[in-house]
């Protein structure tokens, strides 16, 4: 529309300038004041749906994104208090004296440290996710607010009614620095840590296969002496 406007203006001001009769001069003028009429309409459309654009950037998509870090927020205290109390138990456990304690694996151990072992992996799989998850949806939040923030250009902007351009909104200081924290996350270190552990689990379950095996072995033999 735009490039149509200005193509029939040139038009026109070249008509004028080579004395065109009147009769082609008024049907040029009149195609350029449709278009202008056009431009002017669809202008109007375009600053509306923008404005409703940003207002529901600024009223409705920021709370909701702060409410949903502040919600984060909470979750992770809550799981950072239960990860010192179960490092705490652990502490105790290691305390205990284990010496007078039944030393054979017994099948119902062997089930136990393999469900330990898949909710290892489990939360390994899931942690990766969520992180991966998020990085990518704040990713895509900021690529959208940079295209949201792109100022619409037209050299008949001035004379149309626009509501003023807010170039620095609330949400972009919030998306900017979740998504540096996000960036700086030693998430990476978290996984090994918990790959390293499940590791260790996996090594447990196949010697207590063995020592099952090997009793298995033995309790045979023994029926058949």
């Amino acid at each position: 529309m735009k490039f149509d406007y200005q193509r029939k203006v040139a038009l026109l001001n070249k008509q004028k300038k080579h004395g065109a009769n009147p009769e082609t001069l008024e049907k040029i003028k009149a195609a350029v004041s449709h278009l202008h009429t056009r431009y002017i309409v669809d202008m109007q459309a375009m600053d509306a749906t923008v404005s409703e654009i940003n207002h529901l950037r600024d009223e409705q998509l920021h709370p909701k994104l702060v409410a949903l870090v502040d919600a984060m927020g909470t979750m992770w205290d809550a799981m950072q208090v239960c990860h010192e109390n179960q490092y705490k138990i652990a502490l105790a456990l290691k305390a205990l004296d284990v010496s007078q304690s039944v030393k054979e694996t017994a099948d119902y151990h062997h089930e136990r440290t393999i469900q330990l072992w898949g909710v290892v992996q489990e939360w390994h799989t899931q942690f990766e996710k969520m992180v991966n998850y998020q990085r990518e949806y704040i990713r895509a939040l900021n690529s959208w607010l940079k295209l949201n923030l792109i100022p619409i250009e037209s050299s008949l902007k001035e004379k149309v009614s626009s509501p003023p351009e807010a170039e620095n909104p609330r949400i972009r200081a919030l998306l900017l620095s979740w998504h540096d924290h996000l960036e700086k996350l030693p998430d990476e270190h978290t996984k090994s840590a918990i790959h390293n552990f499940a590791a260790v689990l996996h090594t447990i379950v196949e010697q207590q296969q063995d020592e099952l095996k090997l009793r298995a072995k033995v309790e045979e033999s023994r029926r058949d002496l």
